[in-house]
C-alpha cells in the first residue's frame, strides 16, 4: 500500500507541483492550504508524513508542528522560505524530521520524503530487545519499541534512527557529519549543527536530566556517543 503524504501549502502552484511529483513517485497525496484544516484532517485521515509550509494564512506552520508533536510522531518535512540557520534550527527543535527551503528542487523534495519514510518504516531485524545501563534503556528494533526507566517512549523517525545508530556501537563517538548522513539516508550537504537539534529533542524524551545527559553524551569538538554499556 502506498504511503500517504499530507501537503500543507497555501500557494496553489507550489501545492499542485508537490502533489504531482509525489504522486508520480507512487505516493498517495492529500492537500490543504490551511493549518487549521490540516489539524482536522489528521483527526480522520491516516497520514504517513506531513510536508508543512511554515507561512500559512491562518494557523502558523510552527503552531501546526507543535500541535502535531504534542500527540503524534508522524514525520514532518518543513517547506519554507525561511532560510536562515536560526529558522532551520527552530524548525528542527519543534520536531521536524527535515527542513527544505524555497526555492527548491521537486526531485530533491521527493528524495527527502522517501528518505524520511524509509526511516519511519525501517526494521533492522534484531533477534530480541537489547538493554543498556542495567535496564535503564531497552530498545527493540523488531517491534520499534523503546522503554526508558520502565516507561514506553515514542520517538520520531529521525530520533529513532539517531538512537539506533548510537546503540549499535555503545561507546563509539560519532561525528556530526557522520550522523547527519546516516539520518538523511543519503549524502546531505547541510548544517551539521542540525544534529544538535535532534539530539536536544531526543534528550528531552530519554534523559533523567537533559541538562546533565547520561545516555547521549557530548564529546566536545567531536560529536556524540552512547553513555550506557550494553547489558550482558
Amino acid at each position: 500500500m502506498a504511503a500517504t503524504v499530507l501537503v500543507v501549502e497555501d500557494e496553489t502552484k507550489i501545492r499542485d507541483l508537490v502533489r504531482r511529483y509525489l504522486e508520480r513517485d507512487g505516493l498517495a497525496v492529500l492537500t490543504t492550504g490551511s493549518g487549521a484544516e490540516a489539524l482536522m484532517m489528521l483527526e480522520t485521515q491516516s497520514v504517513d508524513l506531513i510536508v508543512l509550509d511554515l507561512n500559512l494564512p491562518d494557523v502558523s506552520g510552527e503552531a501546526v508542528a507543535t500541535e502535531v508533536r504534542s500527540r503524534s510522531v508522524i514525520p514532518i518535512l518543513m517547506l519554507t522560505a525561511k532560510s536562515a540557520e536560526v529558522d532551520r534550527i527552530r524548525g528542527l527543535e519543534l520536531g521536524a524530521d527535515d527542513y527544505l527551503t524555497k526555492p527548491f528542487s521537486p526531485r530533491e523534495l521527493v528524495l527527502r520524503v522517501q528518505a524520511v519514510l524509509r526511516r519511519s518504516r525501517s526494521v533492522v531485524g534484531a533477534d530480541a530487545a537489547t538493554a543498556f545501563g542495567e535496564g535503564t534503556l531497552i530498545i527493540d528494533e523488531d517491534r520499534h519499541d523503546l522503554i526508558v526507566r520502565g516507561q514506553s517512549v515514542g520517538l520520531t523517525p529521525t530520533e529513532w534512527a539517531l538512537l539506533v545508530a548510537l546503540t549499535g556501537a555503545p561507546g563509539r563517538v560519532f561525528s556530526r557529519s557522520e550522523l547527519i548522513n546516516r539520518l538523511r539516508g543519503y549524502e546531505f550537504d547541510g548544517y551539521e549543527r542540525t544534529v544538535d537539534s535532534h539530539v536536544k529533542n531526543l534528550r528531552r524524551k530519554i534523559e533523567f536530566d537533559p541538562h546533565e545527559p547520561a545516555i547521549v553524551e557530548t564529546i566536545l569538538g567531536v560529536g556524540y556517543r552512547l553513555g550506557l554499556r550494553r547489558d550482558a
